[in-house]
């Protein structure tokens, strides 16, 4: 029974993550369901931490606001007790660390948590018992096996953000025609040293209508 209550924090969703030489872009569907509802169509799962810090959620969306909550709270009061700026590690160190301090009372929630360490971009997944995994590239929800086909085929090390966020929005697009929990629209995140910032309407319209015709075709 508890494996198969921490296996519902994979239905519905996709998220994508993707780091790149100069950035970090981050991206997620905007359907909520609740078993075969769809509950919501432009549900937020994208928050932004601080201004180099960028979170997307999976899984039961109240755990999931919680720990942002959470999170804020103890990155901001760090941040003013030591007077300087929390780097992307060590917010997904103390994520992790919360998860698994509530480990036999689980959050049924994936994550994925990412942004400036340093002089370069990181991107961590945390499970729903606290277990975190740094990568280049990750995804999560029902929809990410058929992102992660998307990404296993077109990473780079060297992608620029422009070039991240066409993948991202590539694979959003791919598990969004083929998984029932994912749909409606994306919205995505760029991080760069210069600070956070979210594709507009229109881009996303643009890439959206130029990658489906791809996909189709």
């Amino acid at each position: 029974m508890f494996n198969e209550n921490l296996d519902k924090t994979h239905r519905g969703t996709t998220t994508v993550g993707v780091v790149c030489k100069d950035g970090l872009v981050i991206g997620a569907d905007t359907r909520v369901t609740a078993g075969f509802y769809i509950a919501h169509k432009r549900g937020k799962k994208i928050f932004v931490i601080t201004p180099q810090i960028v979170l997307s959620i999976a899984g039961v969306l109240a755990d999931a606001q919680a720990l942002v909550d959470v999170l804020r709270y103890n990155i901001r009061l760090h941040e003013f007790r030591s007077n300087r700026k929390v780097m992307a590690k060590e917010a997904a160190r103390l994520l992790s660390y919360i998860l698994f301090q509530n480990r036999l009372f689980p959050l049924y929630t994936e994550i994925l948590i990412g942004g400036l360490n340093g002089e370069s971009f990181s991107l961590y997944r945390i499970d729903p018992l606290g277990s975190l995994v740094e990568d280049k590239y990750a995804s999560t929800g029902s929809g990410s096996p058929i992102a992660y086909g998307i990404l296993e085929s077109e990473y780079r090390p060297d992608l620029t953000v422009t070039e991240g966020q066409a993948i991202v929005i590539r694979a959003l697009i791919a598990a969004m025609r083929r998984d029932i929990g994912s749909g409606n629209d994306i919205d995505l995140v760029i991080v760069t040293k210069e600070g956070v910032r979210e594709l507009s309407k229109e881009e996303k319209e643009k890439y959206v209508k130029k990658f489906s015709r791809e996909i189709s075709t």
